[in-house]
């Protein structure tokens, strides 16, 4: 059995027994993985604290074939996330990038693009980027990368091309805008304004740095931060453990000038 080597973010870990851990960790080249780290909660490991929640860390582990877990032999502490400790709405927001990667995505499936947006998103919250800013983006990105992006552009139902313009039907079942012709009879339709759908087509373009710029206004953010919380709902098909958190982005929009750096 071949030893494989990769950078990690963990993601998430439980006591195993009185000595060792189970660790969840989000890797470029593998994707999600579940290990076992034998002496992990030992006072002198081998692991040297390498395995904080959102730590990135240098990994060496034995890939089982079958549904058992990894065996992680060897953890070096490459990155470890300190906002948390000055700032308990940073910490919230790494929490809830790990959450977004452990839900939405599958064991041994990889996304380097994901990957990459997460761990610029949890330096970027170390650093004095804005959080709401970083959420955002951290959220839209996700959902395009792993197929579950909602259609702004274009019609869900008929894909003729809808113009945000002064209000917009949004289908969170569908997943999408919605024209006038395709609206009637769709279950679960929000109406959101023009400026949310230009607002989240901006955080959500890859090919754009154009969402560090000016923040929508307090009332644009509150909307959009309540249609996608809802639709983020739906698609989990529950509410995430950090949704109180989520409600407090809704009230405090990014400010001008506190864009990531």
């Amino acid at each position: 059995m071949a030893a494989e080597k990769s950078l990690a973010l963990v993601l998430r870990t439980v006591d195993f027994s009185e000595t060792s851990l189970v660790v969840t960790l989000f890797t470029r080249e593998f994707g999600k993985i579940g290990a076992l780290a034998k002496g992990a909660r030992r006072p002198k490991s081998a692991f040297e604290g390498a395995l904080d929640l959102l730590s990135l860390c240098r990994v060496v582990f034995l890939h089982k074939s079958s549904d058992a877990l990894d065996l992680l032999t060897e953890a070096k502490l490459h990155r470890r996330f300190r906002a948390g400790a000055r700032d308990l709405t940073r910490l919230y927001a790494g929490y809830y990038v790990a959450e977004l990667l452990d839900e939405l995505t599958h064991t041994g499936d990889p996304h380097p693009e994901l990957y990459d947006a997460a761990v610029a998103a949890l330096a970027d919250l170390d650093g004095e980027g804005n959080v709401a800013a970083i959420t955002l983006r951290m959220e839209m990105t996700a959902l395009r990368v792993l197929g579950h992006a909602p259609s702004l552009a274009e019609c869900v139902g008929c894909g003729i091309p809808v113009a945000p313009e002064e209000r917009v039907a949004f289908g969170m079942l569908e997943g999408g805008v919605l024209c006038p012709e395709c609206r009637p009879g769709k279950r679960q339709v929000v109406s959101v304004s023009g400026e949310v759908v230009k607002t989240l087509r901006r955080y959500a373009d890859a090919t754009s740095d154009a969402w560090r710029g000016s923040p929508p206004g307090a009332k644009t953010w509150g909307e959009l931060r309540g249609a996608l919380n809802h639709y983020l709902a739906n698609l989990l098909g529950k509410k995430p453990k950090l949704h109180d958190f989520l409600g407090s982005l809704a009230k405090e929009p990014p400010r001008s000038g506190q864009g990531c750096p």
